[in-house]
């Protein structure tokens, strides 16, 4: 699992640590670590202090792999900061897609309402047509 950290030095082990900051839950899904959560990097890994890095984990805990996250945060500004997408903004555009969701659901029922009743009358046509034929043929029209 790929997650977001910041170097620490732990004094008391005279040795370099990972905060675990955020977690990647998708593939452009991040979600914020609470608590705070630590994994020692070991005596002979020396690194910035405050450094954010990517480190992916296996699933027992060990380190995978440790990146730079210069690059990454500089990609998340340029994608999304750059244009003026903020989360006021996203939130904005949650709250009008919930407003078309519940529009589209609205018109979703107008139509099937009116289709119902536009069957309806037309089963009303056709059994009106079948009893005009019936009184047709009961009462053939004579011929002057």
């Amino acid at each position: 699992m790929l997650y977001l950290a910041q170097v620490r030095k732990n004094d008391f082990l005279d040795q370099h640590q990972l905060r675990l900051l955020a977690r990647q839950e998708a593939d452009n899904l991040w979600a914020i670590i609470p608590e705070e959560a630590f994994i020692l990097l070991g005596k002979g890994k020396i690194m910035s202090e405050n450094l954010l890095v990517l480190v992916e984990l296996s699933p027992t805990g060990d380190i995978k792999r440790i990146e730079d996250a210069t690059n990454w945060v500089l990609h998340l500004v340029e994608s999304y900061l750059t244009i003026g997408i903020t989360p006021e903004f996203l939130q904005h555009e949650a709250e009008r897609a919930e407003h078309w969701r519940q529009s589209l659901t609205l018109q979703n029922q107008d139509l099937a309402r009116r289709s119902l009743e536009l069957e309806a009358r037309r089963e009303q046509i056709q059994a009106l047509e079948e009893s005009l034929k019936r009184e047709k043929n009961c009462y053939p029209q004579e011929e002057s």
